[in-house]
């Protein structure tokens, strides 16, 4: 018995279907309008429906549209008479009007010849959906690779949005197939086949948090959902199958979450526990150990590059912030529910691996710090600083952090007594602006305490705060002994070798002058501690700065009592006396004259400008003109007046009101700026009501009975530079006593912070350095201990201009026998395949002579450089110093961030760059 040969299979046909074969098949109708095609019609589907196409022989881009009717027959004879109906329903031989009959008939060879005849093609059309799925993406080719996955052709064919498939070019790739399939079906990607927008990981895991587009996956048939994952596990990595089956079993919400407690498989906590619990978090699936590492370290490195977003502004910040607080709380709660809390205590990403790190630092501060201690205390707060929510959710945490460690530096710093005799004041005030006053600055901060509130960090920091402020004390009391002897016979022509405040405009605003008139800005009450923030702030590549002597700042000293009528006028009108904003304005004026300059003072009334301006019409004239400006700012001594000073001490630019405009018009001018005090301030700090005394004139001085004995706390001044008192008052040298109620600081006493005048000079270029001066890179002004790199600060100084020019050195070529020099660090990144390919995402980025540069010198300065010296070092390597130093650091945050991760950063508000040198090398797969 002959066996029956089998009959392949129908395909089912819908109405995308027939519409593709007409669009194929029309063109080449020659008038008719019957098409047989091999197939059944889909249960359900329109038998009736309108297709237009352009016509191949008409006039370029005419369109032709037709009534299509759908009739299914299973023989011969139904394919007849419904040839015959139609022709009765439309007669006239319209050919706007087809009959497409579909057939699943076993054999139509009896056919009549003349309905064989009346059909397109004069057969039974067969249905190609790959060919189908072709003409539907304009192609001319199609991929081999589609024809080898039966389920792609119906998918995409059933996907096909209402517009229709965007074109993909001549051929039609499996790629592109699958990535406008991902996008039609399950709203991933953009479904453009580019490199512009990439289909990664990230891509895969922001998809598993929208809305609808995980349950579409999981809606999918069984073979499409298999299809699907083969693809994206080929394109995406190992991440897509665990991600994907999560979504299928409907967790793509829970996703990245499980991804950030997974962690708890490579902590320093991890247990044979811990890793049940996260096998049991997952569930069933591929979730091997290695597979969850890797889901890990990707769900991580997404985080990291969402937090970059969050912390960097701009109109996406807000929603990255968004995301990343959603999935990290629900981490926390998965981890609460495993079990998994203290295996995760030490997490880089969830906020109680923040709190857990900064308890840690505070186990390492001690009120008598040596090397090893200082050293635990720096890794610690590196811990606390790495952590990827430090910059999102505490900054302030954070930088109260650097502060105590500072702090602890400080205090393993060699005690320093003041020299006895001549100088012993001036190098006071020198070394309180040069070291103490940063000092007084980590003070002013940690006196705050802990946002958080956590006791054991308090306490912590109460304890170093209590150190650091007893050796500040012992400063002051040596400075006060010292200044009750030199007050008695310091004059302005006998200074004793120190700077008065009288002879600023002399010796340091006066030589500016030759170069150009300088705007003089007096910020009233602007301590050291101040002047130091300002500094950084206002430091390279904005404005260089710039000091009559090389190496340091100039500090001067104030007029006694330390009191804005005495120190202001004094400094303004260049000679010892008291008053008024009349006296300063006069004498400001005649200073000026008498060296032949045209000069203005503005005070605090003269400043707002009308509706639509800032600064007054007169302020910018004068600026814009040649004569000498004087400005004075009173924002920081109003403030401790009226209780507004901030308990933390901080002081930018944008918070000096009228600072920030004043500072870009002079830039704009082409103008150098001395930003100069007329005396300090003292914050309040007292814990108890005023003392007790008799002639009190003012919070920190008081003109006492004769022959009385200054207190512990006090010291007696006389002389010819006391301007009240008739030459003789008594003053309070310790910081946190007081005459009078309560304020928010207080000048007017001894202390180091009163009486010390900082005197900052901006350059806005180096071209207009007077003769014999220094330009002062931030290294130099910076001491050692409050950065972690102190030790070699001043190995990558900006270089000073040169006064002299010489040739260059002749090279000595390399002997046979000299040895390969091995290569740097900095090297080695720049010729990994990891580096060529982040290159290839920068356009016209640096060279990488200059980026092996620019990594060498910061592992030299073990990881932290001022951007200056980053400048500096990118220069030396045999190109010019970038125009602008924080889009060259931006670039090189591209080439270095491998995936999102900071190798290298900001830090100190975007003054200085640091760069992880241990995530450097694994990163790039290199060795030191």
């Amino acid at each position: 018995m002959t066996q029956a040969t089998p009959q392949p299979a129908v395909p089912e046909i819908d109405q995308r279907a027939v519409e593709a074969l007409l669009w194929t098949a029309l063109p080449h109708a020659k008038g008719h309008r019957l098409v047989l095609v091999h197939g059944r019609y889909r249960d359900g589907a329109p038998g009736e429906f309108t297709t237009r196409l352009v016509k191949d022989t008409a006039a370029d881009g005419e369109v032709e549209q037709y009534r299509v009717h759908v009739s299914h027959q299973s023989s011969v004879l139904g394919i007849v008479d419904a040839w015959q109906n139609h022709l009765a329903q439309h007669p006239g031989g319209s050919r706007g009007d087809v009959l497409v009959v579909t057939t699943d008939a076993p054999d139509t060879r009896p056919m009549p010849l003349d309905l064989r005849g009346q059909a397109i093609g004069r057969s039974l059309l067969a249905v190609d959906r790959v060919e189908i799925v072709k003409q539907r993406f304009g192609a001319i080719d199609v991929d081999a690779r589609i024809r080898r996955q039966p389920w792609l052709a119906d998918a995409l064919l059933a996907a096909e949005p209402p517009g229709g498939w965007l074109p993909v070019g001549s051929v039609l790739t499996l790629d592109a197939a699958m990535r406008a399939l991902v996008h039609a079906r399950i709203g991933l990607g953009d479904g453009v086949s580019t490199d512009a927008v990439p289909l990664d990981a990230e891509a895969l895991l922001t998809w598993s948090r929208t809305p609808g587009g995980p349950a579409r996956f999981a809606e999918l048939q069984p073979e499409e959902r298999a299809g699907l994952t083969d693809w994206l596990e080929r394109v995406v990595g190992d991440v897509a199958p665990l991600l994907l089956a999560l979504v299928q079993e409907g967790r793509g919400s829970d996703a990245m979450a499980l991804g950030v407690v997974a962690a708890a498989l490579t902590g320093p906590q991890a247990t044979a526990e811990a890793a049940l619990a996260v096998g049991a978090l997952f569930g069933s699936g591929p979730f091997r150990p290695d597979v969850l590492r890797h889901y890990t370290r990707a769900v991580e490195g997404v985080l990291a590059r969402w937090i970059t977003q969050a912390t960097a502004g701009g109109p996406r910040s807000t929603e990255a912030r968004t995301r990343v607080l959603e999935v990290l709380e629900q981490a926390d709660r998965l981890a609460d529910r495993a079990g998994l809390r203290e295996s995760l205590a030490d997490s880089g990403f969830l906020p109680s691996g923040f709190r857990t790190r900064l308890r840690a630092l505070a186990t390492t501060l001690t009120p008598r710090p040596d090397q090893k201690t200082v050293k635990a205390a720096e890794a610690a707060l590196n811990q606390v600083s790495s952590h990827h929510l430090a910059n999102l959710l505490f900054p302030e945490q954070v930088q109260l952090a650097e502060m105590a460690v500072r702090l602890q530096r400080w205090l393993t710093t060699p005690k320093t007594d003041l020299p006895s005799g001549a100088g012993a004041v001036n190098a006071a005030v020198h070394a309180h602006l040069g070291d103490w006053g940063w000092a007084d600055r980590a003070l002013n901060r940690l006196w705050a305490g802990d946002g958080a509130m956590d006791p054991h960090v308090n306490e912590a920091y109460r304890v170093i705060h209590e150190a650091a402020r007893a050796r500040r004390d012992h400063l002051d009391r040596q400075f006060a002994t010292a200044l009750a002897t030199w007050t008695q016979h310091a004059t302005t022509t006998q200074p004793e070798g120190a700077l008065l405040v009288e002879d600023v405009l002399q010796h340091i605003a006066a030589p500016l002058a030759t170069q150009r008139p300088p705007l003089i800005l007096l910020l009233d009450g602007m301590s050291s501690a101040v002047a130091t923030q300002l500094g950084e702030e206002l430091g390279a590549p904005r404005w260089t700065e710039a000091a009559p002597e090389a190496g340091r700042r100039a500090a001067a000293v104030a007029a006694i009592p330390s009191i804005t009528t005495v120190s202001r006028a004094t400094l303004l009108t260049g000679g010892l006396t008291t008053g008024g904003q009349n006296i300063e304005k006069d004498g400001f004026v005649a200073f000026w004259r008498k060296r032949r300059h045209e000069a203005v003072l503005f005070h605090k009334a003269d400043l707002p400008g009308p509706a639509g301006h800032r600064l007054a019409p007169e302020i910018v004239t004068a600026i814009a003109g040649d004569g000498v400006v004087g400005v004075v700012l009173n924002t920081i001594d109003d403030a401790l007046d009226h209780g507004q000073e901030s308990s933390k001490g901080d002081w930018t630019v944008g918070s000096v009101r009228y600072l920030s405009e004043l500072l870009d018009a002079a830039r704009g001018q082409g103008r150098p700026v001395v930003l100069v005090a007329d005396h300090g301030h003292v914050l309040d700090r007292t814990t108890q009501g005023p003392l007790p005394a008799h002639g009190v004139e003012s919070a920190r001085w008081r003109i006492g009975p004769p022959n009385e004995e200054p207190g512990d706390d006090e010291v007696h001044l006389a002389g010819p530079r006391v301007l009240e008192g008739g030459g003789s008052i008594t003053t309070l040298w310790r910081e946190d006593q007081r005459y009078t109620p309560r304020k928010a600081g207080y000048h007017g006493g001894a202390s180091l912070a009163e009486m010390t005048v900082p005197v900052l000079v901006l350059l806005p270029s180096a071209e207009t350095l007077p003769p014999g001066w220094s330009v002062l890179s931030p290294e130099a002004v910076t001491p050692p201990w409050w950065h972690h790199d102190g030790s070699r600060a001043g190995a990558a100084a900006a270089p000073q201009p040169a006064t002299t020019s010489r040739p260059a050195a002749k090279k000595t070529p390399p002997r046979p026998d000299d040895a390969p020099t091995p290569l740097t660090l900095g090297a080695k990144v720049v010729d990994t395949g990891v580096y060529a390919a982040q290159k290839q995402f920068v356009r016209k980025g640096p060279e990488k002579k200059a980026v092996a540069a620019v990594i060498d010198a910061l592992v030299t300065a073990d990881g932290t450089l001022s951007l200056a010296a980053v400048s500096a070092a990118a220069a030396s390597s045999g190109g010019r110093a970038p125009r602008n130093a924080e889009f060259f650091v931006a670039a090189l945050q591209r080439l270095l961030n491998v995936e999102g991760y900071p190798v290298l950063g900001l830090i100190d508000a975007g003054a200085r760059v640091r760069l992880d040198i241990t995530l450097l090398k694994d990163q790039f797969g290199v060795k030191a």
